[in-house]
């Protein structure tokens, strides 16, 4: 083992291997990532500008589907451009800070998120319990509010780890076997005590979770109840469909994120590339399918991007 990289102000860079034992299949393997993607991109932006350029759509709900949005392209962006440089272009190098850069904010957003549907489940609790004071309850600047109080949050969880991880000597095994830089896989190239940073990433992610998880759980908890004693059948199902697409979301979203940890840190006799492909779908799939959701849940979203794409339209057909 040579001399750990402590003393040196340009540390070498980390090389991603992509998906272990399954390099010969890289090309095909980046297909349906790379449809994720675009689907992400194009359907984000669309809710993104629907939202954004459509008034009537300018209240708390909507705002947190926005969030959502800009979150999964964040989120998205971040990862599958350099892991389809690795697939398609045998690009591998990422360079130091650069690798934490991009495990800082796959890290922060990933708490963001949970943070935005801990939010929006509050909004729907207040719409549909308390349906009289919700305009005074709930205001778009207080849904801004909610949004940067779960950045700060993300930030501020983020740095001390970030802090641990760059102070450590990584040693000359360069080598990521991930396809982006995973946090476990980084660690475990470290040449020194690694359990401090460990207990904090464990400790960290599993309150942040567990808390938010807890309150989201009570608030549909007693959500469903509300909605099982509305008197019009017509009410509870449209009550129901709302917050079931909300659901799926955030199954979604926790399922997939502590699978996805729980995997890299008790690899138990799952073979690396079957660990490699569940972190690489929860980064790539969730983004694709939220507007997915909410477009077809969500009838005013609906309503926006037909706007927004008549508009775009319009001034093509009337050149025409």
């Amino acid at each position: 083992m040579s001399a750990p990289n402590r003393s040196s102000t340009n540390p070498p860079p980390f090389l991603l291997m992509g998906i272990p034992d399954l390099e010969v299949f890289h090309v095909w393997i980046s297909i349906p990532f790379c449809v994720t993607y675009i689907m992400a991109l194009l359907g984000n932006t669309l809710v993104l500008l629907a939202v954004g350029l459509d008034r009537s759509l300018h209240e708390p709900m909507y705002c947190f589907i926005a969030m959502l949005a800009l979150i999964d392209l964040i989120f998205a962006t971040a990862v599958v451009p350099k892991m389809l440089g690795v697939f398609w272009l045998d690009s591998r190098e990422i360079g130091f800070e650069a690798c934490f850069v991009q495990m800082f904010f796959i890290h922060t957003f990933t708490a963001v998120e949970s943070g935005v549907l801990l939010a929006m489940s509050l909004d729907r609790y207040v719409a549909i319990c308390h349906p009289l004071r919700y305009s005074t309850i709930l205001t778009s600047p207080r849904a801004i509010q909610a949004g940067l109080l779960s950045l700060a949050r993300g930030v501020g969880i983020m740095i001390p780890l970030m802090w641990l991880l760059i102070s450590l000597p990584y040693c000359s095994s360069r080598v990521i076997p991930h396809s982006y830089c995973e946090h476990m896989a980084v660690v475990g190239l470290a040449c020194a005590d690694t359990a401090t940073s460990h207990r904090y990433s464990l400790g960290a992610a599993t309150l942040l979770v567990g808390t938010d998880s807890a309150f989201i759980t009570f608030s549909y908890c007693t959500i469903l109840r509300a909605v099982l004693r509305l008197p019009s059948h017509r009410a509870r199902l449209k009550a129901l469909g709302t917050c079931g697409s909300h659901v799926f979301v955030i199954l979604i979203f926790y399922i997939g994120g502590l699978l996805s940890m729980y995997l890299q840190m008790f690899t138990c006799s799952l073979a690396p590339h079957v660990q490699v492909l569940v972190a690489d779908s929860y980064l790539t799939v969730p983004p694709m399918l939220n507007p997915l959701v909410y477009g077809i849940k969500v009838k005013q979203i609906q309503d926006g991007i037909r706007k927004l794409l008549g508009q775009l339209a319009g001034p093509r057909s009337s050149q025409a």
